[in-house]
């Protein structure tokens, strides 16, 4: 293994990192900052473009969270959330490619509430490495938690 490859998989485990710690924190633009600017999030096939078009969908499923911690009888008004990912998988394709598998679990004020996988495209802006294509598939939810609402919201039942 080269040097630039084993730069560019660190480089991606901090991306992963950063992303899910200002996340959870509520710090939008420093999660922002895992995404390239033409980054593409796509949940469950529907594909959202650009960097400022991905905040607006993270900016709606945080008031989302606050409705929920405040409907949901927690103790507190604002969400308690937790994103752990693990066993992340790098393939590093070349100088400028990488990409990355991964499953994450969602923890929230009552426990477990969701989880699922995250399959990443990475790109290379100067030194950094970026988030080019986030897929995400929830593949189950705690029944009555936030994400089972979600998704029965978006008619996806079944959690």
């Amino acid at each position: 293994m080269e040097l630039w490859e084993l730069v560019a998989r660190e480089e991606i485990r901090s991306c992963v990192a950063r992303y899910n710690a200002a996340g959870d924190a509520g710090r939008m633009d420093d999660m922002m900052g895992a995404f390239a600017e033409d980054a593409i999030m796509e949940i469950d096939g529907e594909q959202t473009k650009g960097r400022d078009a991905i905040a607006a969908i993270f900016r709606d499923a945080g008031r989302g969270f606050v409705r929920y911690a405040k409907t949901a009888g927690t103790p507190r008004d604002v969400p308690v959330l937790k994103h752990f990912t693990s066993t992340l998988d790098i393939t590093v394709s070349s100088p400028t490619e990488a990409h990355a598998s991964m499953y994450y679990a969602v923890l929230m004020y009552h426990g477990l509430d969701h989880w699922g996988r995250y399959v990443d495209d990475y790109k290379p802006v100067g030194d950094r490495w970026y988030i080019a294509h986030r897929r995400e598939f929830m593949e189950g939810a705690s029944v009555g938690g936030f994400g089972a609402r979600h998704m029965a919201e978006m008619g996806r039942g079944g959690f």
